[in-house]
């Protein structure tokens, strides 16, 4: 999205600004959009209305300033022109120090869990945390936060905030279980997501462990491999063609697959700073909280 920021006539500017926040309250009331009535009927109660509030604000304010700084966004391009046939998109990003993302608010992350600004607990694992810009907002709720990411640049990012950062196949087999696992769109780059599923169920501490989920809609799944893309050894099909099918198709069959039913889930826009073609780039989310289904827990036992 453009907001006119090399725009010098004063009037102009004004006309344009008036223009574009008119679009924008509108662009942005889709953003949390969900028609009751496309959701299925055991996902209907469980559905929690998001709306645009102070902290997405300022994040879309601090990417519209970010994308105005033209010498730093050139610098940007040049860099990710030289790095891209050798390194993923991801590691640039961590490298140049931009593509921070946006999720969810803390006010949100509460409202979702049905929890407190007080309200602690032991740990939290978040999967594929990239520069940690989204932990920062869970990590307040818990005493330790463990982390994984595949890239090294967004490893060093983590380890500078003090997050103790496990191997992707190192987290399942220390034993330890969480209060709250955040996997948040992750599922659609992973080889095998519905053992992830599996191995997060048997992560999470029984009966009050609780997983929250982001996942991109509509889900169109492929892993990055040095710079490019293939389809996942483990193709996961998600039926439906709006956001409500979809999000209804992953609450009954993918989720109860693998033993998680659905306890609230939100539509949220998926932010990511923008360059210097666009202010911020934005996807749509469907945030889940799930907790382990009470037959998965029976045959754990």
């Amino acid at each position: 999205m453009w907001t006119g920021k090399y725009v010098r006539s004063p009037l102009v500017r004004s006309l344009f600004m008036n223009m574009a926040s008119e679009g924008e309250a509108v662009e942005t009331h889709e953003w949390y959009r969900c028609s009751l009535d496309l959701l299925g009927e055991s996902v209907q109660p469980l559905f929690v209305q998001s709306n645009l509030d102070s902290a997405t604000k300022a994040f879309l304010k601090r990417s519209v300033e970010k994308s105005g700084w033209l010498f730093t966004q050139l610098y940007h391009s040049f860099v990710s022109t030289v790095l891209g046939p050798v390194a993923s998109r991801t590691s640039i990003n961590g490298f140049l120090g931009r593509g921070s993302m946006f999720v969810f608010s803390a006010e949100q992350f509460q409202r979702l869990l049905r929890i407190g600004p007080e309200w602690r607990a032991d740990r939290l694992l978040d999967l594929g945390a990239g520069d940690g810009g989204v932990t920062e907002v869970m990590r307040a709720h818990f005493r330790e936060v463990h982390a994984t990411e595949v890239s090294l640049p967004m490893k060093w990012h983590l380890q500078r905030k003090n997050y103790k950062v496990l191997g992707i196949d190192e987290w399942q087999q220390t034993g330890i279980q969480y209060d709250v696992v955040s996997c948040l769109n992750l599922l659609d780059r992973l080889d095998e997501p519905l053992q992830l599923l599996r191995d997060i169920r048997r992560s999470l501490v029984p009966n009050t462990g609780r997983l929250i989920l982001a996942a991109v809609v509509p889900f169109q799944p492929y892993v990055e491999v040095g710079g490019s893309w293939h389809r996942p050894k483990q193709h996961l099909k998600v039926k439906g063609k709006t956001w409500e099918e979809q999000v209804t198709e992953l609450s009954n069959e993918v989720f109860r697959r693998t033993g998680f039913e659905v306890e609230t889930v939100t539509r949220l826009p998926y932010l990511c700073e923008g360059d210097m073609y666009n202010d911020y780039y934005v996807l749509d989310d469907a945030v889940f909280v799930l907790k382990a289904s009470e037959e998965s827990q029976e045959s754990a036992q």
